[in-house]
Order: structure tokens, then C-alpha cells, then sequence
């Protein structure tokens, strides 16, 4: 008869659990339709962990009374404790680092960021451990939050709603300059990327191309392209360079390159050219 009781008791305990588990989720997805903030990620899972480990407990304490498994879980050995102290300091430090981030917030999901050693992605989520981040080449990499929390990160899209790149473009001597740089700007406008920039008397606008450079084969021209932040960095400059490169060629504007002349003697002893493009 006891063994029912407990069986029961025990079953109970993890159907509280499951429907718990339940209700925490649900309550975070009508949270995060409107505000998918970073620490609201890591709160629901904090919680999961919370209801998980409380249901054991209460599974144990079915056993022997609370009493019991109170003094079994805090009356160890201290060797005990060391060891258990020493499998888990990693679990430790990436869970207290993961509710650092969530407090401090040095970025958000959908943040654009870049490593120290130059890897650069997306925050697509973060849970107990780690922080989950989509990479240029779509490749997920999952950091440790520890280690995360104590590198020195680059954030594109920290406090900001826009970003910005800036386009080089290169046209041969004699060009139509003025010709040139308007064809680039109605190129950058016409892309369904691009945005106006926020100037400082409160107005918007794109912003103009400038003649930058004379160089040695070539006059450079350059214009900054503001985007916004979720936006891939480099979706946006292929979109920008494709579009310049066939408004220019259509308008007749060179695009010059550099080449050069090899010369080597054939078997009569006579030096032949050609011509290695670069």
C-alpha cells in the first residue's frame, strides 16, 4: 500500500512539474512577442531549472520526508562537496556569467557582433551555458557564456537602430565626375536595403559622393550606405556593388584595372608580350 502511495505521489509531483513547465512557457512566448530582450531567454530557462530541481527534491522527499533530504543534501562530507564543487565550477561560472549578460546586457538578440579573434555573427539566443550566434557563412557557433562575458566585443548594432558602410568606387581618367557620382547615388537609393541617414537638423536624406582621390590609375569616388541593423553586412555590399557596377557599365563609364606587360624571349631570341590582368 505504501508503495502506491509513494508511486502516486511521485507521478503527481511530475505532472505539477510537466504542467508548470507548461505554464512558464507559454508566458515567456507572450512575453517575448513583445519584448524579445535577451535576459527574458535567459529567465525562462533559469526557471525551467528552478522547477526541474525542485521536483526532484520533492520526488526524494516522498521517500523520507523533507526533513531527511534536507540534512542528506546539506549534511555531506566536505570531499563530497570539493569534488561535486570541482565537476561543476564550469557549469557555475557559465551560468552566473549567462546572468550577467542578461542583467548588463552588452547585446541583444539580433545584435550584430564580432570576437576578438575577428569571427563576426548574429545573436540568435543564449540559455544557461552558452550564446548561440549565426555566423557570415551560416554557420551556428555556440559560445560559453563565461568566456563570452570576458571578451572584448565589437557591437554594430549597440544603441542603435542603423548601420553604415563605406563604398569605394574607382573610374577612369576623363570620366564625367559629376555624371559618375550622381549614377552612384541613384544606384544606393534605388536599393531596397540601403535607408536615409538621420542628419543633424532632424531631416533625412542619403548622403552625397565625394571625388576623394586622384590614384594611379584611377579617381576614386565615396559614399557612406546606411542600413538597418538587422540587416547582413554582406548582402548589402553585394547588393550595392552589383547595382553600381552595371549603372556605371550602362552609362559607359570605365572601371579601370591594373595590368601588367610580361616580356620573355622565344627560341629566335625575340621578346614577346602579354598581357597578365590583375
Amino acid at each position: 500500500m505504501q508503495a502506491i502511495v509513494i508511486a502516486v505521489s511521485i507521478v503527481c509531483i511530475l505532472v505539477i512539474a510537466w504542467g508548470l513547465n507548461r505554464v512558464n512557457h507559454v508566458v515567456f512566448i507572450k512575453i517575448r512577442k513583445k519584448y524579445n530582450g535577451l535576459q527574458f531567454r535567459f529567465l525562462e530557462r533559469f526557471t525551467t531549472v528552478v522547477i526541474i530541481v525542485m521536483a526532484v527534491i520533492f520526488c526524494f522527499a516522498v521517500f523520507g520526508g523533507m526533513d531527511k533530504v534536507w540534512s542528506t543534501l546539506l549534511g555531506g562530507t566536505a570531499i563530497f562537496t570539493g569534488v561535486v564543487a570541482f565537476v561543476a565550477q564550469d557549469v557555475i561560472k557559465d551560468i552566473l556569467a549567462g546572468l550577467m549578460i542578461s542583467i548588463y546586457k552588452p547585446f541583444e538578440i539580433g545584435n550584430r557582433i564580432e570576437l576578438e579573434n575577428g569571427i563576426c555573427g548574429i545573436i540568435k539566443d543564449i540559455t544557461m551555458r552558452h550564446v548561440v550566434m549565426l555566423t557570415i557563412d551560416t554557420q551556428m557557433i555556440i559560445i560559453p557564456n563565461s568566456r563570452l562575458n570576458s571578451m572584448v566585443l565589437k557591437n554594430y548594432s549597440y544603441h542603435s537602430a542603423l548601420r553604415s558602410a563605406i563604398f569605394n568606387f574607382r573610374v577612369a581618367y576623363g570620366t564625367d565626375l559629376e555624371k559618375a557620382m550622381n549614377i552612384i547615388r541613384i544606384a544606393v537609393i534605388e536599393s531596397e536595403l540601403s535607408v536615409p541617414q538621420e542628419r543633424p537638423d532632424g531631416s533625412k536624406g542619403y548622403p552625397s559622393v565625394y571625388f576623394m582621390a586622384y590614384e594611379d590609375s584611377s579617381l576614386q569616388l565615396t559614399t557612406t550606405v546606411y542600413y538597418k541593423a538587422g540587416t547582413p553586412s554582406e548582402k548589402l555590399i553585394s547588393d550595392i556593388n552589383l547595382r553600381v557596377d552595371q549603372a556605371l557599365r550602362s552609362n559607359g563609364i570605365e572601371i579601370p584595372y591594373n595590368y601588367l606587360n610580361v616580356m620573355f624571349p622565344d627560341k629566335a631570341g625575340e621578346h614577346k608580350a602579354f598581357i597578365n590582368k590583375q
